[in-house]
């Protein structure tokens, strides 16, 4: 983030399209053909799930320094040290002890977990990824949605099994969309809390609040009751930095204009819109990662509304998925800020359609700046 609120790590552009004159004369290598996503079917292994459990990319040279909390928001600066004074915990814990007869090192004292609750853009995952940096390993890192995937690939008794030895567990994204889901994380957290495992997380929702709008099932709201007693909640109030004081979603292009930067861009995928959402369906969303290897910009021809609940929240995470590989997207059809119907911005979802298109818009205005 930059000014008054987190700095983030700067997107990677896209060069500017040649101009054609400067093509017909190159000497360089032509460039590679655009890739399809929709002709992807990648197979990620359990093995690299587990791997892959650190923060993304953007997140990867953030620390608490390179926070710079909104003097407007005292929050902010208040959310800095109760996680400094968090991983400072963690690592006491590490510090060897003097002398010939060595104890083991005691547990973190303080509470299983801290819960950093706020809107989006206003430095959560920035913060939490901080925290993992601060933190001694072994860690791990990832979205609620793929700590599910790793249960549902290891299986509950290895993910827990894998997951005890860690010292800290850092969730971004905490959702409760099904209340399978908030059984199964509930379990597995409670678990990972008896084998001394720390637990750190993000969410738009306090715990207390998780499912309200969605579910009104007595077992399901006692879930979130239980699984809410492992943290200790940090508010963290703020605008979202990726909109303050910038202009609203740029225009669309045109399809020819989105196939001919395609062209000239490196690493590129080139896909149509309706077929890439149909495509989603078909591929579990803990390889929406892999369906993006070696892709470096993303452009899409005819972006259209989305009213199918099941479609938008793939999308969600196929966005966040791209906003953590820094990948501009070039687009034609209606602006980002205009995927999500109103009716659907109105239900329980709502935070999390609205996160899906502070990114897309974001990813957006970065290709346009080129």
């Amino acid at each position: 983030m930059s000014g008054s609120v987190p700095r983030r790590v700067p997107f990677t552009t896209v060069p500017a399209a040649p101009h054609p004159d400067a093509i017909a004369t190159a000497t360089a290598a032509p460039p590679v053909a655009p890739v399809s996503l929709v002709e992807r079917r990648p197979v990620v292994p359990a093995e690299r799930l587990v791997a892959e459990m650190v923060p993304p990319p953007r997140f990867a040279g953030v620390s608490f320094g390179s926070y710079l909390p909104d003097p407007t928001q005292p929050s902010q600066a208040q959310a800095v040290t109760v996680l400094e004074e968090f991983a400072a915990g963690l690592n006491a814990a590490e510090a060897p002890k003097r002398g010939w007869f060595r104890r083991s090192a005691p547990a973190p004292t303080g509470p299983a977990g801290v819960y950093l609750d706020g809107g989006y853009g206003v430095g959560k995952t920035h913060l939490l990824a901080s925290l993992w940096h601060a933190a001694p390993g072994p860690k791990a890192f990832g979205t609620f949605v793929e700590l599910t995937n790793l249960v549902g690939a290891l299986g509950f008794q290895q993910a827990v099994q894998t997951l005890s030895g860690h010292k800290l567990l850092c969730i971004d994204e905490f959702e409760l969309d099904d209340p399978g889901d908030t059984v199964l994380v509930s379990t597995l957290l409670s678990r990972l809390v008896e084998a001394g495992v720390k637990l750190a997380a993000t969410s738009n929702t306090l715990p207390e609040k998780l499912g309200e709008g969605r579910f009104a099932a007595t077992d399901f709201m006692r879930e979130i009751q239980g699984l809410s007693a492992h943290f200790k909640p940090v508010r963290i109030d703020g605008q979202d930095y990726r909109h303050r004081g910038l202009p609203d979603a740029p225009p669309p292009y045109t399809d020819g204009e989105v196939a001919a930067r395609a062209a000239a861009a490196p690493r590129a995928a080139l896909d149509d819109f309706p077929a890439l959402l149909q495509h989603l369906s078909a591929v579990h969303p803990s390889r929406y990662g892999a369906l993006l290897d070696d892709v470096h910009a993303v452009f899409l021809r005819g972006v259209c509304a989305v009213d199918d609940q099941s479609t938008a929240l793939r999308l969600v995470v196929l966005a966040d998925r791209m906003y953590d590989r820094e990948l501009p997207i070039t687009a034609s059809g209606i602006p980002f800020d205009q995927v999500f119907s109103a009716e659907m911005l109105k239900g329980g979802y709502r935070k999390k359609y609205l996160r899906a298109v502070s990114r897309l818009v974001a990813l957006a205005r970065d290709s346009a700046k080129a």
